[in-house]
């Protein structure tokens, strides 16, 4: 990873230089970026811009892998809690955080920019939260803007699938704040360096000077969709929303119900609860949750090591689920995900104990 100061010291450029992993988020690059953001918070009228390497991507997630296979040490602890930590300080950032989202956006990438004030999206953005089919939930604050986005259920629908946004959707959904081509991204970002005025001020009327009206893009390409999200994915448990799918006799449902059954029960169950709660939180509720959320994925279920396996390492793409089927996630068995730690808790840094 690299950063850059431009002369007038206010505004800092971060780039995220991992290329060949798709600039993908290790505990190292969360630490380097807590550091710098707790220095610069004090650079009044200035601005951070962040951006990825390569050309593919932004930032395709976080190194699951290395999360995964490091079962008997403190990464996983260290990882989750100080990532969290890191996207709750661009939750509440004092100045213009902006991302380009020129690419891949996924899981630890969205942590990284969905947050902050400026979400720059163009033709290439790819942007997911596919975590249900890794065991996983769709974390870094996604109990934050994933029951907040514009249309009722869309949230939910693309937590528990993981289905993609592409370019222009993403402003649709209100993942991104402007859309720009990416054609002009760099001159975007030279005027934004170049300004003398404070940024907290001007940048909206620099990137809209840049950015293409809603009405000239695509239309939304779930639009045609949109009722029956709302009719299926407001409905109050998994069960529901399943029994849903299973009576319609369209294309679509049929589809969304297959994409369905392959994620993980656990997960399904935990996200959807996530996503109730988090409608009702705080920020800071929202990533305590999340916290005793990814505590017991790691040490209640194995079904993150599971899909971690199946789809990152062996790439057979057959995952076991344990617990294999919905009705086997008793409410007992989930109650274990969201029951306070009172020694454990979150409190937005460290954790000295074990995850």
């Amino acid at each position: 990873m690299r950063y850059w100061l431009p002369r007038t010291g206010t505004k800092k450029v971060v780039t995220l230089n991992r290329p060949k992993a798709l600039n993908s988020l290790n505990l190292n690059m969360v630490r380097i970026l807590e550091k710098h953001y707790n220095q610069w918070v004090q650079d009044e009228g200035g601005c951070i811009i962040i951006k990825g390497a390569g050309g593919k991507a932004f930032c395709a997630g976080g190194d699951i892998v290395a999360v995964a296979q490091d079962t008997e040490g403190s990464l996983r602890r260290d990882f989750f809690m100080e990532e969290y930590a890191l996207n709750y300080k661009i939750k509440t950032y004092p100045m213009p955080h902006i991302a380009f989202l020129d690419g891949i956006v996924m899981g630890g990438g969205v942590g990284l920019s969905v947050h902050g004030s400026h979400r720059i999206v163009t033709e290439n953005t790819l942007f997911a939260m596919p975590e249900t089919g890794i065991g996983l939930f769709p974390d870094v604050g996604g109990s934050i803007f994933l029951p907040r986005m514009p249309y009722a259920g869309l949230g939910m629908y693309l937590a528990l699938t993981g289905y993609r946004l592409k370019g222009a959707d993403a402003l649709h959904a209100a993942v991104g704040t402007h859309y720009v081509k990416s054609e002009k991204i760099a001159e975007l970002e030279n005027e934004l360096i170049a300004t003398k005025g404070k940024m907290n001020i001007v940048a909206d009327t620099i990137i809209e000077k840049h950015a293409e009206d809603i009405r000239s893009l695509p239309s939304f390409s779930l639009q045609p969709h949109l009722d029956k999200i709302a009719r299926t994915f407001t409905l109050g448990s998994v069960d529901d929303i399943v029994s849903s799918l299973k009576s319609c006799d369209d294309e679509w449902s049929a589809k969304t119900l297959k994409t369905i059954m392959r994620m993980s029960p656990t997960s399904l169950r935990a996200t959807h609860e996530q996503l109730l709660r988090g409608a009702r939180q705080n920020p800071f509720e929202n990533f305590q949750m999340e916290a005793r959320i990814v505590y017991a994925m790691m040490n209640v279920s194995g079904d993150f090591n599971e899909g971690v396996r199946a789809l990152l390492v062996d790439k057979c793409k057959l995952p076991k689920w344990n617990p294999a089927t919905l009705e086997e996630t008793t409410p007992e068995y989930m109650s274990k995900f969201f029951t306070p730690r009172p020694d454990k808790e979150w409190s937005g840094g460290k954790l000295t104990s074990s995850l």
